[in-house]
């Protein structure tokens, strides 16, 4: 990897030369405790997953429906906090170098923690991206532009209500990738509609070359394939914390998601 060369971007090299979409897989850190959660982060890889979101637990994730909401609060409640998130980072990076890893969550455990001693923490953990849903392009001197001195890709997530004339605003220092939201609401909502969004993701390309990766509402591999043919990568993050919500023991969860996760990625990568 060239000294500024994140691993988001070479990922998604590798995924173009080769011809198919990538898999984006979201759990949130600590859910439902640490142990058992750094195991089903370490399991990832192998099932499948390019690209891992690891969400950074919040009170209050307005943006999330109710599987991810819960997760989170299944993650506080056991203890997670920001030095937890950040030692499972360096945990996945003494196994695996190689794949990239964004967290995603809300700017206040960020501020809370201080801008500059999150970025040099996260930076030597081992984190590529970050995703942080509720600060807009206008305050890209907060976080984003901060960030890219770490050499840490900023992801900005676009929907269907982005308008040509915001878009550009969106894009300017977005990196690594762009999140597309292919419905309105929350996550996990009601799945998307592939035409509909297919039309969407192509008159963004008309603006940008970054890889555009889409999310929400997305559940199943016959989704996830559909989407993977238009798309540079397909996120999933609802279906794998219900997952865990859902199992009856945490180890049970783990094998869940790693299921879950293995066929999402053969569906994506047959696609094209």
């Amino acid at each position: 990897m060239s000294a500024n060369q994140t691993r988001i971007e070479r990922r998604f090299a590798e995924l173009k030369a080769a011809n198919r979409a990538g898999l984006v897989t979201f759990i949130s850190a600590g859910d439902p405790d640490y142990d058992n959660s750094l195991n089903t982060l370490l399991a990832l890889p192998d099932a499948g997953a390019d690209v891992i979101e690891l969400g950074m637990p919040f009170t209050d994730p307005m943006a999330d429906g109710p599987s991810i909401q819960k997760s989170s609060l299944r993650a506080l409640t056991a203890g997670q906090n920001m030095q937890k998130t950040l030692a499972m980072v360096r945990a996945l990076r003494e196994r695996d170098n190689d794949t990239p890893l964004v967290l995603m969550g809300y700017y206040n455990p960020i501020y809370c923690m201080g801008v500059e001693k999150f970025l040099k923490a996260a930076s030597e953990a081992g984190v590529d991206g970050l995703i942080v849903v509720d600060l807009p392009p206008e305050h890209d001197d907060e976080l984003c532009l901060p960030a890219r001195e770490y050499n840490i890709n900023f992801i900005r997530l676009a929907t269907p209500t982005t308008d040509a004339k915001r878009l550009p605003l969106v894009l300017q220092n977005t990196s690594g990738f762009l999140y597309y939201v292919s419905s309105t609401g929350v996550t996990g909502s009601a799945a998307p509609t592939p035409e509909r969004v297919e039309g969407e993701v192509n008159a963004i390309r008309a603006h940008t070359d970054i890889p555009i990766g889409v999310g929400f509402g997305i559940r199943t591999p016959e989704q996830a394939e559909r989407i993977a043919q238009f798309a540079d990568a397909v996120v999933v993050g609802s279906a794998l914390t219900d997952c865990i919500e859902k199992a009856a023991t945490p180890a049970e969860g783990t094998q869940a998601v790693v299921d879950l996760t293995r066929s999402l990625a053969d569906a994506v990568r047959k696609a094209r």
